[in-house]
């Protein structure tokens, strides 16, 4: 993707013009949500990271992540000290997702254990797997593989033992990552026809 100084001004022109067109005063509601996200992103200073975001989404990357933690423990005194928790977002803990969740009305803040990987892995299934890219025994000969690349692949296909991994290169937290494709959300569990609330 070609990147384009004038991106967030061609979108609110587009959506400003479809503004204008609009007949509808709840399409109007919409695109100025839209727009004012927009202006949001860039007047709180988080142009780059929603760059960052949009490149690993058309990437089809993994769910994004903003942080890491080695136990429950140094991620829940991580919540507790943040002076605007970013409620909504993931973040690992031993390599588990979990969902960061804030109620700033009582200033109850929780970290929800996900399941947006296992539903990304069903993703993967169900498409079918490209090749494998390397083949090793144990995962530690995998680790020490992914560990050893220069480029860290943002994600590839790795049978460790016969079976299917994911490599994942977490850009934003600089970490590397390896998910055994066995922990896909069981098929027929991804329901694609429920509406958000």
């Amino acid at each position: 993707m070609k990147k384009d100084p004038m991106f967030h001004f061609r979108v609110l022109n587009l959506l400003g013009r479809l503004w204008e067109e609009s007949t509808s005063e709840e399409d109007k509601e919409y695109l100025s949500a839209a727009m004012g996200a927009l202006d949001f992103i860039s007047q709180t200073g988080q142009s780059h990271d929603f760059e960052a975001y949009r490149e690993s989404v058309l990437a089809d990357a993994p769910p994004l992540v903003i942080a890491a933690f080695d136990t429950k423990e140094s991620a829940e005194a991580w919540l507790k000290n943040h002076p605007n928790p970013p409620s909504g977002a993931q973040v690992l803990i031993a390599g588990e997702y979990h969902d960061v969740r804030w109620v700033p009305e009582r200033d109850r803040r929780y970290l929800l254990s996900g399941r947006s990987l296992e539903y990304y892995l069903r993703g993967m299934l169900d498409e079918g797997l490209p090749s494998p890219v390397a083949t090793f025994a144990t995962a530690e000969e995998a680790g020490a593989w992914v560990d050893s690349q220069p480029e860290p692949p943002r994600q590839v296909v790795i049978t460790i033992a016969g079976e299917p991994h994911l490599v994942a290169y977490h850009h934003r937290i600089n970490l590397r990552a390896i998910y055994p494709l066995s922990r896909a959300a069981p098929p027929g569990s991804i329901n694609y026809d429920v509406e958000p609330e």
